[in-house]
């Protein structure tokens, strides 16, 4: 299957913008993948990382089941957790087209400015190389 079809199953639905694989697991799976900052009508796009990778993602679900989230935000500085997200608006909004005047995404990791709203959106950055300590906090948890 095409990255495309194996991406595609993953998500259970079409994508609805472009993207790309930017991680991949031992087997050459999808694991992360980074979207364009507008979805194919226009439409801003706020979470650059997508996790995708079906082990990765539901091993994040039960960690964000037993309270991730609020343990996550409570683990991390909050002045450190603020730089992670202008970070990543800062990366997202660098890959804007050219002369585009319409709607922007908002935000940072997953389309929040500040906290934590979803530990799946952290991860995808942090293991396609981002500086997100949220990300660095899953992985250490997930160990």
């Amino acid at each position: 299957m095409d990255d495309h079809g194996r991406v595609v199953a993953l998500l259970g639905r079409e994508p609805r913008g472009d993207y790309e694989v930017v991680v991949r697991d031992e087997a050459g799976e999808p694991v992360v993948i980074r979207n364009a900052p507008l979805l194919a009508d226009g439409t801003p796009m706020p979470t650059r990382y997508w996790l995708v990778g079906e082990r990765a993602r539901e091993a994040v679900s039960r960690l964000e089941a037993a309270g991730g989230v609020r343990a996550a935000e409570a683990a991390v500085e909050p002045d450190e957790l603020a730089a992670a997200h202008g970070r990543y608006a800062a990366e997202r909004d660098a890959s804007m087209p050219a002369g585009h005047h319409g709607p922007r995404p908002a935000g940072g990791v997953g389309g929040t400015r500040q906290g934590v709203k979803c530990l799946h959106a952290h991860y995808a950055w942090f293991l396609a190389g981002g500086d997100d300590p949220v990300g660095r906090w899953v992985e250490e948890q997930l160990r």
